[in-house]
């Protein structure tokens, strides 16, 4: 129980409280009733001197804080004040004798008021002769006016999570950064390695983010951490699920707010690998990355650029699924992200008979519909051939109600898909 100052604590009957010296307790003083006496702020005679952080706040009118640059303002403003002031103060005060003299009906508070606006005149007169330094924004660094029509954040003006102002100069940065991260097709380099084998570590990841029950984006961000690590550095078949079992972990703290802990993979891996190996594997990804792991994901894009068009949860699933079905192809691997996320969307909008590409998506995007052609071919191709009975994961995803079931959607057909690109 803390003491009170001034009073002395109740003791009940059979209570003891030991009696505390001055040595247990340095720098308290127990004061009982009766008059309080001034502590000195001298220490006592052989007790430390007193340590703080910045200043003693009781001294705190005694200390002067140099600023860089503030003696060289200081004197600048003495320097006016001398030739000035004097002509201000001498022409406010004889304006005040004279405001006096010709009313003498006015109260002292009125008169308080009138010796405080002329202290306060020479400032003010300085400020107002003083010129204003007019800074001009460069044009690159001023910002971006959106035409009304293409304008898809002003409805969120009151959410702060959208952040509707900055939302287009984001997704434009992650574009520009996606240059940074261009990939190609890596398998030649990967003597043990083939787009099988890719494949199957792909659909086995889908699985972990189900069972996790991950966001999609770190799913995401997983397979692109395998691709790039595998562009760098070869890696023989047997390590190749402790590769992909590490990249979902390094994901999972990026992007997760509760991640799985490395026992969990240890687990799911069947304890096919040590603890110190996932630790080492880990530490040598993000080497090997240069710890730059924000790596744009087209599963961004793709949201970005359903809200463009307002499309339906349905046609944005439908668009999702596509998209990661493209997880599997490595030759999709040298697309970028936001290109893959057009082509996904656009997909899906044709096969829902919404329409084809718009000029908002090509303001938004940065895309014309001649850039996303390719890869809705290459797409519509993938989706076309007939599935792998072993690599099923996704398929089966969506072929979930909460997902609305459009894994079992027939696909366009190649001439209606030709019809609209050819628009």
């Amino acid at each position: 129980m803390p003491l009170l100052r001034g009073k002395k604590p109740a003791v009940t009957a059979g209570s003891k409280m030991p009696k505390l010296s001055e040595n247990q307790l340095p720098g308290c003083v127990l004061q009982e009733e009766g008059p309080q006496v001034k502590r000195s702020s001298s220490p006592p005679h052989g007790a430390p001197k007193k340590r703080t952080a910045f200043i003693d706040i009781t001294n705190a009118h005694k200390v002067q804080i140099s600023l860089p640059g503030r003696k060289k303002k200081e004197a600048a403003k003495k320097q006016v004040k001398k030739t000035s002031a004097p002509s201000v103060s001498t022409k406010n005060h004889d304006n005040l004798k004279k405001s006096s003299s010709e009313s003498s009906e006015g109260t002292p508070a009125e008169e308080e008021e009138k010796e405080e606006e002329a202290a306060a005149a020479p400032v003010e007169e300085l400020v107002a002769a003083a010129p204003l330094a007019v800074c001009e924004v460069p044009a690159h660094h001023q910002k971006q006016q959106i035409p009304a029509e293409f304008d898809v954040d002003s409805e969120n003006a009151e959410d702060c999570y959208m952040c509707p102002e900055y939302a287009k100069d984001i997704f434009d940065y992650l574009k520009q950064r996606e240059e940074k991260f261009v990939l190609c097709n890596y398998m030649p380099q990967q003597p043990s390695l083939n787009p099988e084998m890719r494949a199957i570590l792909i659909d086995w990841l889908v699985e972990v983010q189900e069972n996790f029950e991950l966001y999609h984006e770190t799913l995401y961000l997983a397979v692109k951490m395998t691709d790039h690590y595998l562009a760098k550095t070869p890696v023989h078949r047997e390590l190749l699920q402790l590769l992909g079992s590490t990249t979902m972990l390094i994901a999972s703290k990026f992007e997760e707010r509760s991640p799985p802990c490395v026992d969990d993979f240890l687990y799911i891996c069947d304890d096919a690998y040590k603890r110190e190996e996932i630790i080492s594997m880990e530490a040598n990804i993000l080497q090997t990355l240069s710890f730059d792991i924000n790596i744009p994901i087209p599963y961004r894009f793709l949201r970005r650029y359903a809200k463009c068009v307002s499309a339906g949860m349905d046609t944005l699933t439908l668009a999702r699924f596509f998209c990661e079905m493209s997880l599997m192809e490595v030759e999709l691997v040298s697309v970028r992200g936001s290109l893959l996320a057009s082509a996904c969307l656009l997909l899906a909008l044709v096969t829902r008979d919404l329409g084809g590409w718009s000029p908002i998506l090509e303001y938004h995007s940065g895309y014309q519909a001649a850039d996303v052609a390719p890869v809705v071919r290459n797409l519509h191709e993938m989706l076309s051939a007939p599935p792998d009975d072993k690599l099923k994961a996704i398929r089966n995803k969506y072929s979930h109600k909460v997902f609305f079931e459009v894994a079992s959607l027939p696909l366009v057909s190649g001439d209606m898909l030709e019809e609209v690109l050819s628009q």
